[in-house]
């Protein structure tokens, strides 16, 4: 039985992966940290880390970029893994959880679904084949009118899965409105769309001549990201400290 403290439990993911955990008969969460505890849970819940005095084999976080300090902090003194599922998290950020991982075993992904992780191995073969042909590259995500990072950290993390087979010589453009040029062959551009209850949309654009090819991949629940950072959670018990992702787990299967 794998012990999980759900950090950020009450939030809307929180609630997801509390209820895919019930279920699970390998897993049980034994604590929640989020600061409104009015919400019932069948496990307690403090409103900080350093408040938790129960003891668990991993923790799944789904809070914001405001607690990473404090989980990162919490993780390494106690030697504790994380599943870090929040995204929007600044370069300072990233590298204290870089530094972490020498400590303790951090699985980051900016997306925990299978399919998502599959589709950045597709838009990689696509951009061999297209790039070379003078295709330019376009990324349209969209999300609920809840999120607050913009673009999405998926649609990032698609963006650097074909930038890394170019050396990161492309330029990523969020804005066209001040600029009155030509497009650049070499940028990708990365819009952002906020409305209703979008659960989760990326659409990876190539357009070329006379033909244009779209990789998409669409969520209709967020249930798929929370059983994703399930089975990650799972996967990271017993882990030596490093840095893992939904590949380190697809690859376990």
């Amino acid at each position: 039985m794998v012990k999980v403290i759900m950090h950020g439990c009450n939030g809307h993911m929180g609630r997801v992966v509390t209820d895919i955990c019930s279920k699970d008969e390998n897993t049980k969460i034994v604590a929640g940290i989020d600061p409104y505890t009015g919400v019932p849970n069948e496990y307690p819940v403090f409103e900080s880390l350093d408040k938790c005095d129960i003891e668990a084999d991993v923790i799944i976080d789904f809070s914001n970029a405001s607690s990473i300090e404090a989980l990162i902090k919490y993780a390494v003194s106690t030697s504790t893994p994380v599943v870090l599922c929040t995204t929007g998290l600044s370069d300072e950020q990233l590298g204290e959880v870089e530094d972490a991982s020498a400590k303790v075993a951090i699985l980051k992904s900016a997306n925990m679904s299978l399919g998502i992780n599959t589709l950045m191995d597709l838009v990689k073969k696509a951009a061999n084949i297209f790039v070379e042909a003078g295709y330019d590259i376009e990324i349209v995500e969209k999300h609920h009118n809840r999120k607050v990072d913009a673009p999405s950290g998926t649609a990032i993390a698609l963006a650097d899965s074909i930038n890394e087979e170019y050396g990161n010589s492309y330029e990523y453009v969020y804005d066209r409105s001040t600029r009155r040029e030509k497009r650049p062959s070499k940028e990708i551009g990365i819009s952002a769309v906020r409305g209703g209850t979008i659960v989760g949309d990326h659409d990876v654009i190539f357009a070329g001549m006379d033909e244009v090819i779209t990789l998409s991949h669409t969520a209709y629940s967020r249930s798929v990201f929370a059983k994703g950072a399930v089975e990650a959670a799972k996967f990271l018990v017993g882990k030596t400290p490093g840095m893992y992702d939904m590949k380190d787990v697809i690859a376990d299967k």
